[in-house]
């Protein structure tokens, strides 16, 4: 069964937070996602932050939120530069990014890595958004690698053809560091979205799939 996601908050442009261990992390996860929110009309203030990124990477990082967040009323991008395949020694410097992010408010929403996710970066970034956020529903997202440690996602948001496509074809224009990776193709991208299309309790060709370990429900 498919149901409408609606903010809980009328007041106020809904709070969304978009988290990254490296510079291609969140639209390879969720860019679809983060297109159909651009899309959607709703008011939304999008912080979407990226904790590794080299020179080269960062200005990819940059171009490509600009690009999946087109149409977003307020979105602010931040790119840090914690050492790639470091994250658990650094530990200590990236909480503290974390308790800065607090100044946003609380997230009504927050897309992060998996827990299960077998990259130690992808792990701590996971973990510390739980330590500090604890009022926000919070969905974490797959990287297909080479670890194969894809779960069993249990929340599907549908794209359409076009959402597709538009995802694939950002990832690889705007990535052009990560091209010659093998892995880094139009048809790993389409093919793990039509698996969970499959999946997807709504029955669409295509879909993002992330884990959703609280939800918490209120009716009236």
């Amino acid at each position: 069964m498919m149901m409408p996601f609606a903010f809980p908050h009328r007041d106020r442009p809904s709070r969304v937070l978009f988290l990254g261990a490296h510079s291609d992390d969140i639209e390879i996860g969720c860019g679809g996602t983060a297109l159909s929110l651009a899309g959607s009309g709703q008011p939304a203030q999008v912080t979407w932050v990226v904790f590794s990124g080299n020179e080269r990477r960062a200005a990819e990082a940059r171009v490509s939120a600009a690009r999946f967040l087109a149409g977003v009323p307020s979105a602010q991008v931040t790119i840090h530069q914690f050492r790639d395949g470091y994250f658990p020694v650094e530990a200590d410097r990236i909480k503290d990014s974390f308790e800065e992010l607090k100044s946003i408010g609380v997230p009504d929403i927050i897309f992060t890595h998996t827990r299960d996710d077998r990259h130690q970066d992808h792990r701590i970034i996971s973990d510390l958004t739980w330590n500090t956020f604890r009022e926000s529903l919070i969905l974490e997202y797959e990287i297909p690698k080479y670890d194969g440690d894809l779960g069993r996602p249990n929340a599907f948001v549908p794209l359409s053809e076009a959402q597709l496509a538009r995802k694939v074809d950002l990832l690889i224009e705007c990535f052009g560091s990560q091209r010659s990776k093998s892995w880094f193709s139009a048809d790993t991208f389409r093919g793990l979205a039509r698996i969970r299309g499959i999946e997807a309790p709504f029955g669409t060709g295509y879909a993002e799939a992330f884990v959703a370990r609280k939800v918490g429900l209120a009716f009236g």
